[in-house]
């Protein structure tokens, strides 16, 4: 946990001063009940008029200086809390945002959400607690008992015989509930992926009338989350009966023995009043510090969960990358022997023994059955995968000793899920490049086919797109996606399969537009039709990872069975 006290450092004046203000709480809550027994013991009993009126001055001076420190305490514990638990955030999610897919394969992405909300939201309340409570609550028991003593030495005995099997009692809650708190919240992670999963598809949801099955798999869920939170809370509500069972036998004890030393004399009523208080506070200290110890076993369980975020060993980095400084110029794809496994531990290859050159300025297709790697092959060239064997080279260049950063900005991509955020059409393309300008960006639209249908639109570029773009169709998205990606102005185009929801008629025309704005850019597509990569320059063919075919599209229909296979059977579909 050491590696939380960097968060703790940029705001250590509050993290000073709040406990220093509750400390001036304390003195005042420790002082009034000594206050009150003078005024009974010798105002009262003496009918001692300005002495009472002289205490009573002194116990409200006294209260407002608690109520300052008390203000004091409570608004410094916010801001600490507040502060230390947005800079844990922040970090753990620009961690997420530095991850590999294999990172994010690692963690289901409702239990990123988890860890970035709810266990963060634990660590911020039991900081809020302990800079209220750490110094409040260890300051009242000490100075209660150090004035319960003062009193009356034999009565204080009460308290130390108390006082250990309350803490017996109280370790031996803590410790159970600690590790249900650890299983409730990996039910909360499930929750939130079962929740997120069928929002983000509702419509596949009610498409296929799944309605009924997903509600019986999220109250399967729920139930779990209830039982395990009623494990965990089951341990917690022991907590406040044992607190207050042992409040009323210890005040029953001290009033009994207490009440026999006043009445043979040897005990003030004042003093038999303030010691009762004292024992009051001494055990509600004691509540306080196992209420904090509760927390603690939550917050803990929460602590390790975002700790294995921010810890998260990243398998793509550029640290060791010679040549940081340089930038993609031209665009040559060179794949030497390449191999790639998805999981290291499995013997089947995704892709094996991949060779092949794309020259700068080509248009190259590939090709291929459902599955055969198609996708993983261009993940390799922006570095969203390592190769587990072979070397990926981008002008000559093994794609390890670039920067990610600037590897990535000579490649644009448009993926087989298009993906469009919250806001503008126009917004979502300036994604490609923030600072483009108007007519930029309608050239980009223009070049992908997708002026006419935003023009179309009332408010066009201003036109606000739903959650990932839910409010246009697929062949919109697709069209908004590649002139995102033509706006990047790119070196390197990768189109994975990014026309299939386009007509024929629509795709030819990007493909022409492509010959004039991207006549420099090397273009990479994966296509389902072979329509799509008849007139690239090569053609790359690929089954079950490897590469069966290579050539134009002339070459491939005479020498690769392959090929025939896939072009006849289209073909065959079109002219029936």
């Amino acid at each position: 946990m050491k590696q939380y006290l960097k968060y703790v450092k940029p705001y250590l004046v509050s993290f000073i001063v709040g406990p220093c203000l509750m400390i001036v709480e304390v003195l005042g809550e420790v002082l009034m009940p000594y206050f009150m027994s003078r005024i009974i013991n010798e105002g009262v009993a003496g009918r001692n008029i300005p002495y009472i009126i002289g205490i009573g001055v002194t116990m409200i001076l006294t209260a407002f200086l608690m109520m300052a420190g008390g203000i004091g305490g409570a608004y410094f514990g916010a801001k600490g809390a507040i502060s230390f638990a947005a800079d844990v955030r922040r970090d753990a999610f620009l961690k997420i945002q530095k991850f590999s897919f294999a990172n994010i394969d690692k963690f289901s992405t409702g239990s990123l959400v988890t860890r970035l909300t709810n266990d963060i939201t634990q660590m911020q309340n039991l900081v809020n607690m302990a800079l209220r409570m750490m110094l409040r609550a260890p300051g009242m028991l000490i100075g209660a008992v150090i004035m319960a003593v003062m009193m009356n030495p034999k009565l204080a005995m009460v308290i130390l015989m108390v006082v250990p099997l309350l803490a017996l009692a109280i370790f031996s809650i803590v410790r159970v509930a600690f590790p249900r708190f650890d299983i409730m919240q990996k039910k909360l992670d499930r929750v939130n992926s079962g929740i997120q999963e069928a929002l983000t598809n509702v419509r596949v949801i009610k498409s296929f009338v799944r309605g009924n099955y997903e509600e019986e798999k999220f109250s399967e869920a729920n139930q779990d989350l209830k039982e395990a939170s009623l494990s965990a809370f089951r341990v917690m509500i022991l907590m406040m009966p044992v607190m207050t069972l042992a409040m009323n036998l210890t005040v029953l004890a001290v009033v009994w023995f207490g009440g026999n030393q006043v009445i043979a004399g040897g005990m003030q009523v004042g003093d038999l009043t303030a010691f009762i208080t004292y024992i009051t506070q001494i055990l509600m200290s004691l509540m306080m510090l196992s209420m904090v110890l509760l927390q603690s076993s939550r917050a803990i369980a929460s602590a390790k969960r975002v700790q294995a975020v921010l810890n998260e060993e990243i398998d793509l980095t550029d640290d060791c990358a010679s040549r940081k400084d340089l930038q993609v110029q031209k665009g040559k794809i060179e794949f030497k022997n390449v191999s790639f496994r998805y999981y290291k531990d499995n013997h089947e290859k995704v892709l094996d023994n991949i060779s092949f050159v794309v020259n700068p300025g080509e248009t190259i297709g590939i090709i291929g059955s459902t599955g055969c790697g198609k996708t993983s092959l261009v993940q390799m060239i922006p570095r969203l995968y390592d190769a587990d064997e072979g070397e990926v080279l981008v002008d000559g260049i093994n794609v390890k000793e670039y920067s990610l950063q600037h590897l990535r900005n000579g490649v644009g991509m448009v993926l087989q899920k298009n993906v469009l955020f919250s806001g503008t059409i126009e917004e979502n393309l300036q994604w490609g490049d923030e600072s483009a300008s108007e007519d930029m960006v309608s050239a980009a639209a223009r070049a992908a086919q997708a002026e006419e249908f935003i023009n179309s639109f009332t408010d066009g570029y201003d036109t606000e797109l739903g959650q990932g773009g839910v409010n246009v169709s697929g062949g919109q998205k697709q069209r908004l996606c590649i002139a995102r990606a033509l706006l990047k102005k790119p070196k390197i185009l990768i189109l994975d399969d990014s026309t299939s929801a386009v007509d024929t008629a629509t795709e030819s025309k990007i493909r022409e537009s492509f010959s004039t704005t991207l006549k420099e850019t090397t273009k990479v597509i994966i296509a389902q039709r072979i329509t799509s990569v008849m007139e690239a320059d090569k053609v790359i063919v690929m089954d079950e990872g490897k590469i069966v075919g290579e050539g134009k599209h002339e070459e491939l229909l005479k020498g690769c069975e392959a090929y025939q296979e896939i072009y006849y059977s289209q073909m065959d579909k079109e002219d029936a």
